[in-house]
Parts: structure tokens; C-alpha cells; sequence
């Protein structure tokens, strides 16, 4: 009697054990199984891939598992976005997103099939970081206001570079149009290196730089900041007015961000701790001192947070890219 009491009680448990789901089983042995890889949808040696290394390095640390780092470069981070949303939603693959592939892409390429805000998780913004618009060197307008007022004078005639049709530095060149009733046209480049060589051989009027390649021309005086894109001024170009100083621009805030990501599907444990971990890390004095050296802000905020920013920010760009009619071919 006692023996088969036993047996079917090891039977019982048993059967439990099989029934239990697949993503209980992966999240309770994670991350022992195997290392992380961290898909980074940029070139090595961009920021994007620093800050992905910088905060594999760390996660690693305190995860107590190797983070592998996957640059997945190709369609302005379409590629790398897409090969992590593909991947086996296990919490073995996560990817660096930034504004352009998650926010943007699918409001202005047909060929862009995912929609971030469906196929990711947001596990937590990594950095937040302005831009700066400079002049070339002779243009009459020394700030945003004379700017505007050389656009509405010459209507089409002043040209502005950014880093691609459909990037967040176009969509916010149209805001800038759309808010002062003006009309400049676009010049699409492939870099920032590109922009700031030509910014300063005056083939094009202005052009957005990111604050650590514009923050020592304004300090040597190579080039003029009219603008810049956050809400208070910085303190290493503290004479580099904010947009929202000019009347017509009030309220008008625009920063480049990343932030990790894992697959839909990513047992929401595994998410959680992803999360725990990245806000701790992000508070480490050392991290906190290499991302403003390149820049940027460190983020802040919970995986709901993220997402509310990302749907507000999604619904800002949605109504700039309707107006204006962009779209990449």
C-alpha cells in the first residue's frame, strides 16, 4: 500500500513538473544557462555601441553572466531591431533600441513590418541626450529667433543638414518649421562627420550635431550654436540659448534616447529583473560620469514608464511625419 502510494504521489509531481509552462521553466534558470547577447543595431565604435558596452559590462557584473555584444548594423537600426524582435523571447536576447528604428521607422518606411510598441518590451531608457543646431561660419542669423526670421524673408532658401530623411533630428527641423510657419530645405547626410565638414565649409546653412561634436567648435569658436534641443541650457555651452527661449518655439523639447529591450514574449520576471538590474547600474558614479562625457543624460524610470514615454513621444512624431508628408523611399 505504501508503495504505491508513493508512486503515484512521484507521479503526480511529475506530471506537474512536465505541465509547468515552458517560460516558468526558462525564467527559473535564468540566466544560467547561457550568455546574454545584447543586439546593437549601429557599427562598432559609434555611441550607441559605447554605451551597449558600457552597460553589457555592467549587467554582466551583477548578473553574474557574460553579456555578448551583436552589432547588427544596416537600414538605420531597422535590421538589429528587427533580428531581436525574431528572436526566441527567452531573456537571452535583448537589443539597445534608440528613437530612430523604435519610434520612427514604421511611421515612415512602408517596409517596416514590425511595430515596436507591439513586438517590444521596454525594459528601461538607457540615456537621454540633446542636439545642437550650428550655423556655418558668416550666417547672418546668431540664434533661433534670426533664424526663423531669415526662413520667413527667403522662403526655400535657407538649408539645413541633418542625419537622414525620417531621422528625429528631420522630424524635429519640421516641428521647428511647423511651430514658426516657415519653409527651409532638407539635406539628408549619413553622419554626423559629413554634416559638421560641411556645416563648416558652408555647403549648407545649419546642421545638427550631437552635443559632444558641437560643444568644443561653440568653445573655440570654429562655429555658432543657435539652438539647443533640451529644456535647460548646458553648462559646458552655457551661452547656446535653449529652442524653447524663442516665443514662437516655446515648450518645444527634443532629445535623442536608448534603451534596452527584450522580445514580446519575455517572461515578465525575467523583464523585472532586467529592469532592477539597469536602474542600479545606471546609478554607478562610473557610469553616470562616461555617459555625460559622451553627452547624454543617464535615464531613469520603470519598464511602465518607458513605455508611456515611448507611446507619447510615438503619437508627437505620428502627427509631425502626417503634416509634413515624409517618407523614405
Amino acid at each position: 500500500m505504501f508503495r504505491r502510494t508513493l508512486l503515484s504521489t512521484v507521479a503526480v509531481a511529475a506530471a506537474a513538473f512536465v505541465t509547468l509552462p515552458q517560460a516558468a521553466l526558462a525564467a527559473d534558470a535564468w540566466p544560467k544557462l547561457k550568455p546574454i547577447t545584447l543586439i546593437v543595431p549601429f557599427s562598432a565604435g559609434g555611441n550607441v555601441d559605447f554605451q551597449a558596452r558600457l552597460i553589457g559590462q555592467k549587467l554582466g557584473e551583477r548578473l553574474g553572466q557574460t553579456v555578448v555584444v551583436d552589432n547588427v548594423p544596416g537600414a538605420g537600426g531597422v535590421l538589429g531591431v528587427t533580428k531581436a524582435i525574431n528572436a526566441k523571447p527567452d531573456g537571452y536576447t535583448i537589443v539597445m533600441g534608440f528613437d530612430g528604428p523604435v519610434s520612427v521607422a514604421q511611421l515612415v518606411n512602408k517596409a517596416v513590418k514590425y511595430d515596436a510598441e507591439r513586438d517590444l518590451l521596454p525594459i528601461g531608457q538607457v540615456s537621454v541626450a540633446p542636439v545642437v543646431l550650428m550655423a556655418r561660419p558668416g550666417l547672418p542669423a546668431q540664434n533661433m529667433q534670426e533664424l526663423i526670421d531669415m526662413a520667413k524673408a527667403k522662403p526655400n532658401a535657407v538649408t539645413y543638414a541633418t542625419s537622414g530623411v525620417g531621422t528625429v533630428l528631420h522630424l524635429a527641423m519640421e516641428m521647428v518649421q511647423a511651430r514658426a510657419g516657415v519653409q527651409m530645405v532638407h539635406v539628408p547626410y549619413r553622419g554626423g562627420a559629413q554634416i559638421t565638414n560641411d556645416v563648416m565649409g558652408g555647403q549648407v546653412d545649419v546642421g545638427y550635431l550631437t552635443t559632444t561634436s558641437a560643444t568644443p567648435l561653440v568653445q573655440q569658436k570654429k562655429l555658432v550654436g543657435l539652438g539647443v534641443t533640451s529644456a535647460q541650457r548646458i553648462d559646458s555651452i552655457p551661452n547656446v540659448p535653449v529652442f524653447a527661449e524663442t516665443p514662437v518655439l516655446k515648450g518645444l523639447e527634443i532629445n535623442t534616447w536608448t534603451g534596452l529591450f527584450a522580445p514580446k514574449g519575455t517572461p515578465a520576471d525575467i523583464v523585472g529583473r532586467l529592469a532592477t538590474e539597469l536602474d542600479a547600474v545606471l546609478k554607478q558614479p562610473e557610469v553616470q560620469q562616461r555617459l555625460k562625457d559622451g553627452g547624454a543624460t543617464p535615464g531613469s524610470g520603470t519598464p511602465a514608464q518607458f513605455a508611456q514615454f515611448l507611446k507619447k513621444e510615438k503619437a508627437a512624431y505620428a502627427a509631425i511625419v502626417t503634416s509634413a508628408k515624409i517618407e523614405q523611399e
